[in-house]
């Protein structure tokens, strides 16, 4: 299918789907981190939803909610910080990492999945969700995004084992997941 037979709030659209996806996917995840988090929405669906300790990280507090509680009243944090140099949880390791629509936005990419590999526990899985070249997103905003083997490539360059990357929602997304080695450094 053509991306010109996608309606341009097809991202709008598949929003909910895709935060439900994410959430199934990470559903075991305790602690969770989301790297370019934005405006903390997916991070406010996860913890209202799975009740997950889970911090957004973005360079831009912005667009940061005035209010960290969900509609639950679980809360949440939101760190204005540059991912590939986070300090706020330099003591603690996470069991998931995810990034969504944002590793094409980031200067250093490399950089931001060797912090996810340092901040997971060693089994902790890493997702990143983003735009394929040639995707309906680049067609609106006119952006570079990755390839699908370039985003494997970058992950396993990044030290994740286990990576598997395929597109979803009729190509328009690039689904990646890996993991952190058991028996890599910090203890679980």
């Amino acid at each position: 299918m053509g991306t010109q037979n996608l309606p341009d709030n097809f991202y709008e659209k598949v929003k909910p789907c895709l935060h439900r996806r994410i959430g199934r996917e990470l559903r075991l995840a305790r602690r969770v981190l989301d790297f370019g988090c934005g405006p903390c929405e997916l991070v406010e669906y996860l913890a209202d939803a799975y009740h997950q300790k889970i911090a957004g990280v973005d360079v831009s507090s912005g667009s940061f909610p005035a209010h960290r509680r969900s509609r639950s009243g679980r809360r949440f944090r939101c760190i204005r910080q540059d991912a590939a140099r986070l300090s706020a949880m330099a003591e603690e390791s996470v069991d998931a990492v995810v990034t969504v629509c944002a590793l094409h936005e980031m200067d250093r990419p490399d950089a931001i999945l060797a912090k996810a590999r340092e901040v997971l526990r060693p089994g902790g899985e890493i997702l990143a969700v983003d735009f394929p070249r040639g995707s309906l997103a680049q067609r609106l905003w006119n952006e570079d995004y990755y390839s699908p083997s370039e985003v494997e490539r970058m992950m396993t360059q990044a030290g994740f084992t286990d990576v598997r990357v395929r597109t979803i929602e009729r190509g328009q997304l690039i689904w990646a997941t890996g993991y952190r080695p058991s028996g890599d450094g910090r203890k679980e």
